[in-house]
């Protein structure tokens, strides 16, 4: 049999596993990534990482053919070396990752970005299989996405594309962390969704026992509570025009849709149907289904370990 270490860098932790070639995973973990930190802290944990499944496999008499590995921000083309845009990773620019892992771990070194091997994880072993055109949006803290075109990863020039939580929605709309104004993410995201909530509830003198978060406004959304009906409803309608234009360009078999309150039930998804086939050209989306994502947090490390098996 033959593996791939599959790993998914984020902010605060480190997933890993061993994967087969069909998208099974074998000895889990997660380390504190000490993205805080810095550059050189994460590569010690990224190897930290690899050494670990590296000798498991070993112990198990198995064939590991190389190391992928998804990270936050842009990734050059060589799929080698991480340029930047990795706000929440001290110093994780200009970095050869793919070289320094190499050196140490004796295996060839896959590296991409962490949204888009997630879309490539679930097209090939998840929501998405069996599919040649999909479009992956994961809706939490931002949007991150990927789009897949005849089963292949479309990254734009350099790498540098699909940055699907930046498209424009609003015109002359709010100021988004990225630079731009009426960013889909800036009024789509969960991060969006609790703002909001936290600023009426501040203006109708609303305080609540507990964090105010994406999970307590879907529980009080259930419950009927006005507040979060009308916070709901407000991003089921950015987030449902949003993916009608990815639609619209794309005509995608498939729509996959991952995220804490983006699994939440699937009151959420006809919800967001409901919206999109307001604005959606129908002849774009005869073909084209809004499904949930099934790999959870495993989407990225499994998509990652695919770019080597």
């Amino acid at each position: 049999m033959e593996y791939a270490i599959g790993i998914d860098l984020g902010g605060t932790s480190i997933k890993y596993a061993l994967v087969d070639k069909a998208g099974n995973s074998f000895f889990e973990g997660k380390l504190p990534s000490f993205a805080s930190v810095s550059a050189a802290k994460v590569m010690e944990q990224l190897i930290k990482a690899a050494t670990l499944l590296k000798d498991e496999a070993a112990k198990q008499d198995w064939n590991v053919l190389g190391i992928g590995l998804g990270t936050p921000g842009i990734v050059d083309e060589t799929n080698r070396i991480v340029l930047g845009g990795a706000e929440n990773i001290i110093g994780w620019e200009n970095i050869d990752v793919a070289s320094l892992m190499e050196k140490q771990m004796s295996l060839p070194v896959v590296v991409g970005n962490d949204a888009n091997l997630m879309g490539l994880g679930e097209t090939k072993y998840g929501a998405g299989r069996g599919c040649t055109h999909v479009v992956f949006l994961t809706v939490g803290t931002g949007i991150g996405g990927a789009v897949i075109i005849d089963g292949k990863l479309f990254n734009g020039y350099a790498n540098r594309g699909t940055e699907l939580g930046h498209v424009p929605l609003i015109a002359n709309g709010e100021h988004c962390a990225c630079g731009a104004v009426g960013c889909l993410e800036y009024y789509a995201s969960t991060s969006a969704l609790t703002r909001r909530f936290s600023i009426l509830a501040k203006e109708q003198n609303l305080s609540f026992d507990t964090e105010i978060n994406g999970e307590l406004i879907v529980r009080l959304y259930h419950e009927d509570f006005p507040l979060a009906v009308e916070c709901m409803n407000e991003h089921f309608y950015y987030l449902g025009r949003g993916i009608a234009g990815f639609v619209n360009i794309f005509s995608p078999q498939r729509i996959v849709i991952g995220g804490g309150v983006a699994e939440s039930g699937s009151f959420y998804l006809e919800k967001i149907r409901a919206v999109f086939k307001k604005h959606v050209i129908a002849d774009c989306a005869l073909n084209t289904k809004i499904v949930a994502a099934e790999l959870g947090n495993k989407a990225g490390l499994i998509g990652a370990a695919s770019l080597i098996l």
